[in-house]
């Protein structure tokens, strides 16, 4: 975990793609496509169905470690509307368990905007966190800071002749934009103009290390 600096305080990222806030002790993630898996297998690709398990244990580690009073995911939390039905009971425990803990808020997406089933928790359309305004997308015509998901922002790169791919945050002037949580999620370049549409100009790609945050300087800083 590292500190990464946004609407003039300090947060902490991690190399899951979470944002911490120790001040008023809230976890921050986007994007956990719950039930992409089922989705697909229903469409007649099997893919294992260990998706959801995953994520949820992997955000369960997280609470551990960093015992936060509060949790917000950022929309597109379940990959369509049936999802919350086909949920297995395992991965529900851990959702129960978790609203159980702290105050768990689920943002809508545009994959689950009727989201109603909230597992102990409460559905919001947006929220808001010591002053940053927190939804799905990255809204361009709304001034002042914001947290966002939706784009699954990765960095791609050529290391030694190989193309590699990390999730990153992505920096656009107020707005972060965060990297996908979810186990099962793919991603788009950090720098492409959807991007810039959404968020106005974006200025860096963050990667999180082990020891410390990488910024990449987006080669074109104004886009349309």
């Amino acid at each position: 975990m590292v500190p990464l600096s946004f609407d003039g305080r300090q947060w902490m990222a991690t190399r899951e793609g979470a944002l911490f806030d120790p001040v008023s002790r809230t976890l921050v993630v986007a994007d956990l496509h719950l039930e992409k898996a089922s989705w697909y297998a229903a469409l007649g690709q099997m893919l294992p169905p260990y998706d959801s398990f995953a994520t949820l244990s992997a955000l369960t580690y997280l609470v551990d470690r960093l015992d936060p009073r509060a949790l917000w995911c950022l929309g597109d939390n379940f990959h369509d509307g049936g999802g919350p039905a086909r949920l297995p009971r395992h991965a529900r425990d851990l959702i129960e368990t978790l609203a159980a803990r702290l105050t768990f808020n689920w943002i809508v997406g545009n994959h689950d905007p009727a989201l109603s089933d909230a597992f102990g928790g409460t559905v919001h359309a947006e929220g808001r966190l010591e002053g940053a305004a927190l939804r799905h997308i990255a809204r361009r015509d709304v001034a002042g800071p914001e947290l966002s998901g939706h784009f699954h922002p990765k960095l791609r790169l050529t290391l030694r002749g190989r193309r590699v791919s990390r999730p990153c945050f992505v920096r656009a002037g107020e707005k972060l934009i965060l990297p996908a949580f979810g186990s099962l999620t793919g991603g788009m370049d950090a720098f492409d103009p959807a991007i810039a549409v959404a968020a106005g100009r974006v200025s860096e790609a963050l990667i999180v290390t082990d020891r410390r945050l990488v910024c990449f300087p987006n080669a074109v800083t104004e886009m349309i």
